[in-house]
This record gives structure tokens, sequence and C-alpha cells, in this order.
């Protein structure tokens, strides 16, 4: 049987991902044009409306097609009163996103109150929901069909683009690894990502891209093909005691577990012969954040020092997902200031810019601390 080119099959995917991107951008400018009733009847009825592009930023870095402007916000102003109608995109990660309420340099800034309008201010990530129809003073409208839970999550629903110029600058410095290993990981590494995710989000569990995949997310928006596992971070607030057993049940092997919930916990899951998932749990401080580590064979003990930060949304290898907004800070923290420099040999003792030494586990303790399967 003939080989395929591995590049033919690299650009026929990326090229299929365009193609749903442009069809996706199609729909929405063809559905919206359809809604041009609206805007005449709104004059009619002597509104003036104000409407507020601006680039799909997923096309960002793309000669081609970077400067495509999408429709986020368009507002209705009659008298005293505004109607803001905020447009939502479906994302290839299963998700509804809007764009930011940014006003270009032309427009009238005194045409509505905007510091009042909240809603909508960031770019916003949120589930898809189910909407119902229902009539408000003679008037048939479509709400969520649970209200509360999308209240819920205007609260925390901002959201990161990855930096797709950034990106391609990166890649324009350091080749990436098109060879058939990193290929293979990559594919693993996202598969292993959303069981992770759909396990924790079974649970109810909080977590955010930590370490080398949130390194490779934010300097190169794809996974660090010589990282060799997957990176994830939880509050130790979150941690339940369901966890360890939910992953086995998905089919992760515990592979090992360190440090205890008071101090230090980390756990690692790992089929046989495939990428290994790191959990790391964060204990807050005063004034920072840290994570612990574990030396199996000696029992010292690391602690990895983080400025305080908060979460938000992004999409990663077609996944909603979170990371700490302060990401440079986050990634600084780790890496230091060269962290736009990939190393390829790392010892996770030595060469994080945060590490601390953090003394030695009693032997008494080991039994417990040190578990390893």
């Amino acid at each position: 049987m003939q080989k395929i080119n591995r590049n033919v099959v690299l650009a026929l995917l990326s090229l299929t991902s365009l193609v749903f991107l442009l069809f996706q951008l199609c729909y929405y400018k063809f559905y919206l044009s359809q809604k041009v009733d609206l805007f005449r009847t709104a004059e009619k009825m002597g509104f003036q409306w104000l409407k507020i592009i601006n680039k799909d930023p997923r096309l960002d870095g793309m000669d081609d097609l970077s400067g495509m402007e999408i429709p986020l916000h368009y507002i209705f102003k009659l008298a005293s009163h505004a109607i803001h109608l905020v447009v939502f995109y479906e994302r290839s990660g299963n998700f509804l996103w809007h764009g930011p309420l940014r006003l270009k340099q032309h427009m009238d800034r005194k045409f509505v109150p905007f510091r009042k309008l909240h809603f909508g201010r960031y770019p916003g990530a949120y589930e898809k929901t189910e909407l119902l129809l229902v009539s408000i003073d003679a008037l048939k409208v479509q709400i969520p069909k649970n209200p509360s839970s999308f209240l819920e999550e205007v609260s925390h629903s901002r959201f990161l683009e990855c930096r797709y110029r950034e990106a391609r600058a990166f890649f324009q410095l350091y080749s990436d690894d098109a060879s058939l290993d990193a290929v293979e990981f990559r594919k693993k590494a996202k598969s292993l990502l959303h069981l992770a995710a759909l396990t924790l989000n079974n649970l109810g569990v909080n977590f955010w891209l930590s370490s080398g995949t949130c390194l490779g997310w934010y300097r190169q928006c794809n996974i660090i093909p010589h990282s060799k596992d997957v990176d994830l971070g939880i509050f130790i607030r979150d941690y339940k005691a369901d966890i360890i057993p939910a992953f086995q049940k998905a089919g992760l092997p515990l592979k090992h577990k360190f440090g205890k919930v008071e101090d230090s916990l980390e756990l690692s899951f790992q089929r046989e012969d495939d990428v290994k998932l790191d959990i790391f749990f964060f204990y807050e401080e005063d004034d920072h954040i840290w994570n612990g580590g574990t030396q199996a064979k000696s029992g010292k003990k690391f602690k990895y020092l983080f400025p305080k930060f908060t979460l938000c949304w992004t999409e990663f290898v077609e996944l909603k997902v979170h990371v700490p907004c302060e990401t440079l800070q986050y990634v600084e923290a780790n890496y230091g200031p060269e962290w736009k420099v990939p190393v390829k040999t790392w010892d996770w003792k030595s060469s994080p810019f945060n590490v601390q030494d953090n003394g030695v586990w009693p032997i008494d303790e080991w039994d417990n601390v040190i578990q390893i399967y």
C-alpha cells in the first residue's frame, strides 16, 4: 500500500478546520443578513442603532483572512432607553462564545452610557443551552431552559483567546516538530485531556491547564510534543475523594500518589505505554499560591511558588478549558523570563524558576505520602 505523506495529512486536516470555520462565518453572515427587517422596523419605530464589528480572533495571524470582521454587538436606542444585543457564536469546543464590547475610534462614545453595559464587556464563554419559547407581556421570546445556571455562568465567563499571531511567530523561529512521534504524542495527549476534562467536569471539580500544558497553550497554541505528559492544576479546596476512583473507572489507573491532602498532594494517572496525566493540587497563602513535589527515592519535598491568580476560559485542542487569567505571570513564575525559548532537557527538581526546597517527609509517613503503583 502506498504511504501517505504526513505533511499532506496535516495540510488536509488544517484545510478541513479552516473550511468549517469559513462555513460558520458565512452562515452567520447569511443569518444576520436575513434580519435586515429587524433594523428597518426598529428605525420606523424611532430607534437608532449601532453595530459593533471586529476581527474574528480565530483568524488572527492568517495573512489572507486576519482582516475578516464579524458582528459582535448591536445596540438599539430610543430616548433614554437602550437594548443591548450580544451575538453568540458556536465554537469547535462545543460551547458558545461572544466577543468584547470594544468601540472603534470613529464611533460615538456618547451613543449610550457604555460603562453601564456590563454584560458582554469582555469576551465570554458559555455552555450550550437549550432554549424555551416564552411569552412576556404578549411578546414571544426565547430564554435559557435553566436561567439560573446561565446567570451563574455570567460572573465567571471571561474568555482568553489563544495568541495565534504570537504562536505563528514562534514557529517561524522554531520549526514545529512534524515527526510521526510528535503527531502521535499530540493525538494521545489531546485524547487524554478530553477524557480528564470529562471526568473532572462530571465530578464538578474545577481545574486548569498547568505547567508545560499551559506553556504550550500560551506560547504556541498547541501541545508541546517533547513535554511527555499532560499537566492540570486543581485548588486543594476543590479536592474530592472521588477523583481517584473516577479516573480508574474511566480507564486511567493511578500511577503514583505523593503527599497528602493537607500538604503537597500530587496524583498521576497512566495507562501502560500511554501519555501520563499529572494533577497538581494548589494551596493558597496570604500573598501567594503554591503546589508541592516529592522525590520518591529520598522523600525530599519541593515547593513551587506562584503569584495569586484567577481563572478564565479558553479553547484548546477543541476543548473549553480553564487557564490562569494572569497567564504571563503564571508562566514566568514557572519558566522564568526566557519562557519563549524551547527547552527539551528539564529537571522538575531544579529547572523550574520558582522551585524551593521544602524539607523531607518523615520516614514514618513514607508509606502514606509516597505511593507508587
